[in-house]
C-alpha cells in the first residue's frame, strides 16, 4: 500500500465516510450534498460540454479539446442509486476524455427513493437509444462505477433479450452486482472496507427496488444471463464489500463463454480508480484509458 493511499484512508476516516455508510436508513439527503449537477470547465479539465434532457435524465456531452474520434463513452455514475454525480465522477470522466480524445455522455439518471429501479432503467435505456441515433453501436463503450456498472450490466442483458444493438464493450469499476447483499463473505470484508458498510448499502438498495425483489435481474444482474455479452473489463478491490459478488459474476461470465479481463486492486477500496492522488489509483486510471485507446486503435 502506497503512502498516498495511507493519506487517503486517513482522510476518509476523518470525513466519517464509513460511518455514513453504516446508517439504516441511509441519509441520502446528506449524501446529495456531494452532488455536482453543473460542472465547470475547470472541473472538466478544459473539455467543452453541452447538456440536454432525455426523459427525466440530464445528459452532459463532454467533448475533448483535440479533435474527437468517432467513439462515445456512455458513462453511468455510482452513488447507491440515491445520489451523484460527484466531483470524482466528473474529474475521472474528464481525464478519460482528455487522454483518449473520445466524447462522453454523463448519464445523470433519476434517483431513489423518489424513483424506483424500473424508472431509472427506462431512462438509461432511452438515453442509449438516443446515443444510437448519433453513434454506431460498435463505437459505444459503456463505463460504469458501482451502481453505474450495475445499471449498464442490466441494460446489456435487456438489449440482448430484446435483440437490440450492443455496445463495443463494458468497463465496470467495482460494480454492485447483487442488491440483496446475501453473500456471507460481505460481512467478513465489512470490517476492513474503509468506505462502504452493509447497513447503508442495503438500505439504499431497498429504497430503489420498489415492488421488485432485490434478486430480480433488473436491480441484481448477477441473477441474469451473460451469454452473448460484449467484452468486459472489470476492476475489483479486495477491501470492498462488493467484491464477493463480483467474483461470482466473473465466474458466471466465464462459464457462459464470455470475454472478461479482471484487474485486481490488492488492498484497495471501492471505486479506487476514481479516487485522487495516490499511485494505485493513477495506475488503474491509466489502465482504463489504455482499454479505450486500444479499442479505438484496433478498430482502424
Amino acid at each position: 500500500m502506497s503512502f498516498g493511499y495511507s493519506i487517503v484512508k486517513l482522510v476518509l476516516k476523518l470525513k466519517g465516510v464509513k460511518k455514513s455508510w453504516s446508517e439504516d436508513p441511509i441519509d441520502y439527503v446528506k449524501k446529495r450534498r456531494e452532488n455536482v449537477s453543473h460542472p465547470s470547465n475547470k472541473l472538466l479539465l478544459g473539455n467543452s460540454f453541452v447538456t440536454k434532457t432525455i426523459l427525466d435524465t440530464k445528459v452532459t456531452e463532454i467533448t475533448p479539446v483535440k479533435p474527437a474520434n468517432d467513439y462515445l463513452l456512455f458513462y453511468c455514475h455510482g452513488g447507491a442509486f440515491v445520489y451523484g454525480p460527484t466531483e470524482n465522477n466528473w474529474e475521472s470522466l474528464a481525464r478519460i476524455v482528455k487522454y483518449t480524445n473520445t466524447r462522453a455522455w454523463m448519464i445523470d439518471y433519476p434517483k431513489a427513493p423518489e424513483n424506483n429501479i424500473e424508472k431509472i432503467a427506462q431512462n438509461i435505456c432511452e438515453a442509449y437509444y438516443k446515443a444510437l441515433e448519433k453513434f454506431k453501436p460498435s463505437k459505444i463503450i459503456f463505463i460504469g462505477d458501482s451502481v453505474g456498472g450495475n445499471l449498464l450490466t442490466s441494460l446489456t442483458q435487456g438489449l440482448i433479450r430484446d435483440n437490440k444493438q450492443l455496445p463495443n464493450r463494458l468497463v465496470l469499476v467495482t460494480p454492485m452486482m447483487d442488491a440483496s447483499l446475501t453473500n456471507h463473505r460481505i460481512h467478513e470484508i465489512d470490517s476492513i472496507d474503509p468506505i462502504l458498510s452493509y447497513k447503508g448499502v442495503h438500505s439504499a438498495k431497498k429504497m430503489c427496488a420498489g415492488n421488485f425483489s432485490l434478486k430480480d435481474p433488473i436491480i441484481s444482474p448477477l441473477y441474469g444471463s451473460f451469454k452473448d455479452f460484449p467484452p468486459i473489463h472489470i476492476f475489483v478491490a479486495t477491501n470492498d464489500i462488493l467484491m464477493p459478488d463480483q467474483e461470482v459474476f466473473i465466474e458466471k461470465v466465464k462459464e457462459e463463454g464470455g470475454s472478461i479481463e479482471v484487474v485486481v486492486g490488492e488492498g484497495m477500496p471501492h471505486i479506487w480508480p476514481l479516487l485522487p492522488f495516490f499511485k494505485e489509483a493513477k495506475m488503474a486510471m491509466e489502465k482504463i484509458i489504455s482499454i479505450i485507446n486500444d479499442a479505438v486503435l484496433n478498430d482502424k
